[in-house]
């Protein structure tokens, strides 16, 4: 393992395996994840792009860094480590595709190999154009545009990416960029009408405001989930989620809100005589009680990523 790496992790102290799928994240993990800042950004908006939601993307960041810290010992050099890391981001990506059946409704709709004739990368600022619209492609397509036209990787880099040669990469954007030039405009999806799934909301949020965390645990299932960028996977009942909010002394408020086409809680932090969006909680429920919690306070990338677009 490269030794520059080496020293960051284990000058951390609390060294402690936990085991999955419930772990708190400890200090050796916290080093590693300080090491790699510099790269997550990019690697969120790229599980984000490929995925087709910034809160999916981050929960298979989250799952692709715990995979690498796991591994971190089969790292020898770290000039090695964005191409590595990308791969492993890659490949969850590709997994998360493939289990929720999206590769076979795009590649249905885009049936065939067809001979296309090559077509250009589109010029500069329409990254940000092509980042919405690559959802709508087959995966291996959708990864090849995705690192050529936006984050400028090499031929050769993506091809030891996908599992792929230079030709086939050649032929996958060619194919790509011409479906995006096809695509008709994307209208913005409005989320679902959920009438119940509201109303739990609504009495959380209410809950939640006026501090009354008896409340909240009511509203929660003996086995929901929780899942806290950075620092906690596994279940809510075993962690102390909502008495870090019951210290937090910062002024906040939730409310709920819409975010890619989806129900979600929205908390605000207040500077001055301002409110502003601070980060996104997604909530799960099954019928009136809440499955599933996960909390997005460490991922300032998300709402810079939905500014960006707006």
């Amino acid at each position: 393992m490269n030794q520059q790496i080496r020293k960051s992790l284990d000058t951390a102290q609390g060294m402690r395996a936990w085991p999955e799928p419930d772990r708190v994240f400890d200090l050796r993990y916290a080093a590693f994840l300080e090491t790699v800042s510099h790269l997550r950004a990019r690697l969120h908006r790229y599980c984000a792009r490929m995925t087709g939601s910034a809160l999916d993307g981050e929960d298979i960041m989250q799952e692709a860094l715990f995979e690498a810290y796991r591994k971190i010992e089969l790292l020898d050099d770290a000039q090695a480590l964005r191409p590595w890391l990308f791969r492993i981001a890659h490949n969850r990506c590709i997994d998360f595709i493939r289990n929720r059946r999206t590769r076979h409704a795009a590649e249905a709709f885009y049936a065939g190999d067809d001979i296309v004739l090559p077509v250009e990368p589109a010029g500069p600022g329409a990254g940000r154009a092509i980042e919405r619209l690559v959802v709508h492609l087959p995966p291996k397509e959708r990864a090849c545009v995705l690192l050529k036209d936006v984050f400028d990787h090499s031929l050769e880099e993506i091809a030891d990416l996908v599992g792929s040669t230079s030709g086939g990469v050649k032929s996958a954007l060619n194919r790509g960029r011409a479906k995006l030039a096809a695509l008709p405009a994307q209208p913005v999806a409005a989320p679902p009408h959920d009438p119940e799934l509201e109303r739990l909301l609504d009495r959380y949020v209410a809950l939640f405001n006026a501090r009354d965390w008896d409340g909240v645990r009511a509203l929660t299932s003996a086995d929901a989930r929780l899942q806290v960028s950075d620092c906690y996977n596994g279940l809510l009942s075993a962690s102390p989620y909502f008495v870090e909010y019951e210290r937090n002394e910062l002024p906040w408020r939730m409310r709920p809100g819409a975010f890619e086409g989806e129900i979600v809680l929205v908390v605000d932090r207040q500077y001055g005589e301002v409110w502003r969006p601070a980060y996104l909680v997604r909530v799960r429920a099954d019928g009136d009680v809440v499955k599933s919690i996960a909390d997005y306070y460490a991922c300032p990338w998300i709402l810079e990523m939905a500014a960006a677009d707006g």
